[in-house]
């Protein structure tokens, strides 16, 4: 049996266990145990070796990158931005800077049309910057918008979608969860990555209030103005929302000018949160118990599935399929921009049907070698910035699949807190979202500097 043959083979095995709903990171590691054998032990027989004996070499390898990438993955130092950056966003909810945030916004927008909505989207995009979790992001900000919302009849539609949309940028903007496991994956900087995600993730903030705008100029019904809040107010809201900026300014400021490493910065934004919610009283013993434990259960997660992506990648170069993936599409008389729509393409359509970081760890060590292999046309300047430039691309096309149906797990979320609102509702309602994201992919591809630009700029 081929090589190539054996990589096609596990992909199909790992795709068969993930739609019988098996845990994706247990999926990879079996996959990648079980293909490590078979493969080894394939390469071996061909060379003429005893069977017994090239399976018996097999079962040594495939036990040898277990441990050995298990630890390798446990023991990186980087990934200690995970469970730090987690914490400050949880901490971040418990003191009350979410709620802090979403106030500032809605006394500014409220009282114009669809200002409640858009309210949401500047709110999560602010949220994001302190948990790096679309999730959390989806979840803490639905919770205080969608009844503020329903208080002023906005369509199900257009509140349920800006929540669900909104929730996704904590997929770009820093601290972003999906920056990090990509920047392990191909071996890239976080601060950079981290960096790169921040003007992409401005502007398209910027573009989801204008599918907003859009939106309610055509069906005004859908979000109408609220009551206009007097000037002392809005001074007070913006006041109570100053520690997220000095916690998000230290942080994003500190790695910017290379006064602090990512893990360091994590570190720093976790102690100014806890400050924070200490300050507010808000850090009871059952708090403090929350708090860990959501912490620890999300940590753990991710570390689980950068395990299975360790040791399912071993078993991919083996076969080889990546080189051969590599050759034919770059073969196609179609341009680098034409291999790089047909790679967008799929990570579209994997997304109805895939969690965004399952996603990402299952298809960069195919991807990697395909984009390792073309230029785009680039400038000096920015040929070494490649690998950034694509991070970006991927992670909003992620976010893409986060609200596309029919496994949107970011409309999923959304449902839980508005359980009387139909899924069609809300799938009608992320759709102008989701072409914004669109246009922000072209905006980066025609201007690639949009995402590289900070990062060169960068100190240190």
């Amino acid at each position: 049996m081929s090589m190539t043959l054996l990589g096609v083979l596990g992909l199909l095995s790992l795709m068969i266990l993930l739609g019988l709903r098996f845990p994706v990171a247990l999926s990879m590691i079996f996959v990648g145990v079980v293909g490590t054998i078979a493969a080894t032990t394939n390469k071996f027989v061909l060379i003429g070796m005893d069977f017994d004996k090239a399976f018996g070499r097999g079962i040594r390898t495939a036990m040898s990158n277990l441990s050995g990438e298990t630890f390798e993955a446990a023991s990186n130092y980087n990934l200690l931005v995970i469970p730090m950056f987690v914490l400050m966003g949880n901490l971040a909810g418990v003191s009350g800077m979410s709620a802090d945030l979403f106030n500032a916004a809605y006394r500014w927008m409220g009282h114009l049309r669809g200002g409640l909505a858009s309210a949401t989207i500047a709110a999560c995009a602010g949220f994001a910057a302190l948990s790096g979790s679309s999730l959390a992001s989806a979840i803490t900000m639905g919770r205080v918008a969608l009844p503020e919302m329903k208080k002023f009849n906005y369509a199900d539609s257009l509140a349920t979608g800006s929540v669900a949309a909104g929730g996704t940028l904590g997929f770009l903007i820093p601290p972003s969860g999906g920056m990090v496991i990509y920047a392990v994956l191909t071996e890239q900087s976080i601060g950079r990555l981290f960096m790169a995600g921040i003007i992409p993730g401005i502007l398209l903030t910027f573009l989801f209030i204008g599918a907003i705008y859009q939106t309610v100029l055509r069906k005004p019904h859908t979000g109408p103005a609220g009551p206009k809040a007097p000037w002392p107010e809005r001074r007070e809201a913006l006041i109570s929302a100053l520690p997220f900026v000095i916690v998000v300014g230290i942080t994003i400021g500190g790695m910017y000018t290379g006064f602090f490493t990512p893990v360091e910065a994590s570190s720093i934004g976790a102690l100014l949160a806890m400050i924070v919610a200490i300050g507010r009283r808000s850090l009871g013993l059952k708090a403090i118990r929350d708090v860990t434990l959501q912490t620890m259960k999300a940590s753990a997660t991710v570390f689980l599935i950068i395990i299975g992506a360790f040791i399912f990648i071993p078993f991919m170069s083996i076969t080889n399929l990546p080189g051969q993936l590599v050759t034919l599409l770059t073969s196609l008389p179609i341009g680098d921009y034409g291999v790089l729509l047909i790679i967008i393409l799929i990570y579209m359509f994997l997304g109805m049907f895939l969690e965004g970081i399952a996603m990402l760890v299952l298809t960069i060590p195919v991807v990697l070698p395909i984009i390792a292999a073309l230029d785009f046309g680039f400038d000096p300047a920015l040929a070494n910035m490649k690998m950034i430039w694509f991070g970006v691309m991927i992670v909003i096309v992620l976010e893409m699949g986060m609200i596309s149906p029919p496994v949107g797990i970011n409309v999923f979320v959304v449902k839980s807190i508005a359980p009387k609102v139909p899924m069609s509702q809300i799938f009608r309602g992320i759709w102008p979202f989701w072409f914004a994201m669109a246009l922000m992919l072209v905006l980066l591809m025609v201007f690639p500097r949009i995402a590289v630009w900070l990062p060169m700029t960068m100190i240190g």
